[in-house]
């Protein structure tokens, strides 16, 4: 299999989440859980805190499991994600599609978000679709912030996924070689990455970065960069 076709197959995105209000057949003082998830994913805080004053489920959902706090995520509203956290929002809870809050800041790169998900002690092991922890996606898609905060935690830097890829083989395969991705690779070996790791070709991230032509990040695999 040739790399473009493998990056080709591993980017081709999956239909859009429909996203839906749930009715409730509670009084008047529980409001319906697609209120809060609505006004979650607005960032529309002071009706985050009316809802959940007037005791709303802080783990309300749509209709394919994705919560409140994960659509805050997604959106990039850190307060809000602080507000639903501290409400007891469960953070490891994931949808359809396996997301959770921990799980979205690997693809959206939002640092600040993350932060709040750490807070709530999150299970650091869920994994996405594919089967890859937080710290794959952060490094194919070049989050350098969010991939230097999740390796300060006790993420596993070598968990391969269900495409037999690491961070780092991610990072060279499906990176562009640029300034944002040599800097991952350089905190992935710094935290001990196993750069012998092969994907199920056999090919290791050292020969992927030859053929590429990434010059900077060939010298961090060889040890002289």
């Amino acid at each position: 299999m040739s790399h473009t076709f493998k990056a080709f197959g591993v980017a081709a995105s999956l239909g859009m989440v429909v996203l839906a209000a749930c009715s409730s057949d509670e009084t008047r003082n529980v409001p319906a859980s697609g209120a809060l998830v609505d006004a979650a994913t607005a960032g529309d805080e002071e009706e985050v805190e009316r809802l959940l004053a007037a005791g709303t489920d802080p783990d309300a959902a749509n209709d394919v499991g994705r919560t409140a706090v994960t659509h805050a995520a997604y959106a990039g509203h850190p307060r809000i994600v602080r507000l639903l956290v501290d409400a007891g929002a469960d953070v490891d809870l994931q949808d359809a599609t396996r997301a959770n809050p921990l799980l979205s800041t690997g693809e959206t790169g939002f640092v600040d978000v993350l932060e709040e998900v750490l807070r709530a002690d999150p299970d650091l092991t869920r994994t996405n679709r594919f089967g890859g922890t937080a710290l794959i996606p952060a490094s194919d898609r070049g989050h350098v912030e969010v991939v230097h905060r999740l390796l300060q935690t006790a993420i596993e830097v070598d968990h391969v996924n269900e495409l037999g890829w690491t961070a780092l083989l991610e990072a060279v395969i499906l990176g562009d070689g640029g300034v944002r991705h040599t800097e991952i690779v350089r905190l992935l070996v710094d935290s001990g990455a196993d750069v012998s790791i092969a994907d199920r070709e056999g090919v290791t991230a050292l020969e992927h970065a030859r053929t590429a032509g990434y010059d900077g990040i060939v010298a961090i695999l060889e040890g002289t960069g």
